[in-house]
């Protein structure tokens, strides 16, 4: 019995190693001229801290790169009330998000082009 214990406590182990060796598939990069480009930017100064540099979400924020996302679920409207308003937590641990005052209109519209182009880029709709 003591043998099984020790077997299967190895395996654990090695799954558990070779799970947290394996690299997250990259993320593509939607073709960026004009506005993307603006939004991207913008995305990296306002959103990036929390949300990852790609939208692929941090310890402090979800990704935008996930189907809650989806424009079918979370239509444009609610990044702007997010960033607005500040947004309670109902989809994740992260906490409550706090209002993004700094960010202009122009820039909240770019930065929407930006996360729909990076989410269209990596097969989200």
């Amino acid at each position: 019995m003591r043998i099984i214990l020790v077997l299967a406590a190895a395996l654990y182990f090695i799954i558990s190693v070779a799970h947290a060796t394996e690299k997250a598939p990259p993320i593509a990069e939607p073709k960026l001229s004009g506005k993307l480009v603006l939004g991207k930017l913008a995305f990296g100064t306002h959103c990036a801290a929390c949300h990852g540099k790609q939208g692929a979400g941090t310890d402090y924020g979800p990704p935008f790169l996930h189907r809650i996302y989806h424009p079918g679920h979370h239509a444009d409207e609610s990044f702007f009330r997010a960033a607005r308003s500040g947004v309670r937590a109902h989809h994740w641990k992260f906490g409550d998000m706090q209002p993004v005052p700094k960010a202009t209109d122009a820039q909240l519209q770019n930065i929407v082009k930006y996360i729909r182009a990076l989410q269209q880029a990596n097969g989200l709709f």
